[in-house]
């Protein structure tokens, strides 16, 4: 079996050249009926962001699957993308005495309030998925996460290999679909992707159109609409995540273009879907971002809950979470 690196090297290679087969309803149940150590279960609040994407379905799955398996008692609310909505969250966990709070906040920024509140009564703090800015470190215990900066810098460098299996020449203009504005994966991979781009391609790239599509896939075609009217010579598209992706393909087609073809496409996450649009020759390269976080987060709440030191910063550990997407996108293919 192919690691999942080496993976996603082999994908990249065959889609650029034409196609892989040619990162607030509050639902209180208890979730488990074990307990760590035999004593009375760790009860965790869980304030997700919402049910945006695949990837987000995937992550929420994830949680609550190891939260089961841990024998956690899991409260977990759905913040419909809405600061608001996790704010209350939160709150109500606090009302409710939990023992540890996790959230992936919707935004970096407006935390602070309701984070002292936690912090009065001694409720320790895990962000999961993303990271918030603060200016009291000590309101949230630790982070657990990608790097998202490092997966824009990784979507830069497989663009490069893009254009070339495709034999692009000249200057290249780039459309940007950003996640959620003020999100965190929104900002890094930005970020990331820019840094590449001022550093080896300033005198041939250059994004021309850059605009939000909320990391939903009604939300990537509508701005990918928008962005066809002001500029139709777009060379490349860049998208935050593969929900937009798919969005924008649907807007291109419209536009009587060819996705992967007449605009070649880069996204990232790895989900069954862009897959599926990877096999058709839509998506150029996927860069995987892992939502499998709900094992890694469970054994960090228990160290926390215990008072166990932790570093500030746990990033996501290795799965075969894109292979596996893809094998269920593309189960005739041998890997």
């Amino acid at each position: 079996m192919l690691n999942r690196r080496n993976f996603l090297t082999a994908a990249v290679g065959v889609a650029a050249a034409g196609g892989l087969a040619a990162c607030a309803k509050e639902d209180g149940s208890p979730s488990g009926s074990s307990s760590s150590g035999g004593g009375k279960k760790l009860t965790l609040g869980f304030a997700q962001v919402g049910s945006e994407s695949g990837w987000r379905t995937a992550n929420s799955e994830s949680v609550k699957s190891a939260a089961k398996e841990a024998g956690f008692n899991l409260k977990f609310s759905d913040a419909q993308q809405k600061p608001e909505n996790q704010i209350s969250a939160i709150r109500s966990y606090i009302a409710q005495g939990v023992d540890v709070i996790a959230f992936s906040p919707v935004v970096v920024k407006g935390w602070d309030v309701v984070l002292r509140e936690a912090k009065a009564k001694n409720i320790p703090v895990v962000l999961t998925d993303r990271s918030i800015e603060t200016s009291d470190d000590s309101l949230y215990v630790t982070l657990v996460g990608s790097d998202f900066t490092d997966e824009g810098r990784r979507a830069a460098r497989i663009l490069e290999r893009v254009l070339q299996e495709a034999g692009h020449k000249g200057p290249v203009k780039i459309a940007q679909l950003e996640g959620t504005t003020g999100a965190a994966p929104a900002i890094e991979r930005a970020k990331g992707f820019k840094e590449v781009m001022d550093a080896e391609h300033k005198d041939d790239w250059k994004i021309v159109v850059s605009q939000t599509g909320d990391f939903t896939r009604a939300g990537g075609k509508q701005t990918m609409a928008a962005f066809l009217q002001s500029n139709p010579d777009i060379d490349v598209l860049f998208a935050h995540n593969d929900d937009m992706g798919i969005g924008a393909i649907q807007a291109i087609e419209a536009a009587g273009k060819k996705p992967g073809k007449d605009i070649l496409i880069v996204t990232v996450d790895g989900v069954k879907d862009g897959f599926v649009a990877m096999s058709e020759g839509k998506i150029n390269a996927i860069v995987e971002c892992n939502p499998l976080l709900g094992p890694q987060l469970m054994e960090v709440v228990q160290k926390v809950h215990d008072g166990e030191k932790v570093e500030r910063w746990i990033k996501t550990e290795e799965s075969d979470f894109m292979q596996d997407q893809a094998k269920e996108a593309l189960p005739n293919r041998k890997y």
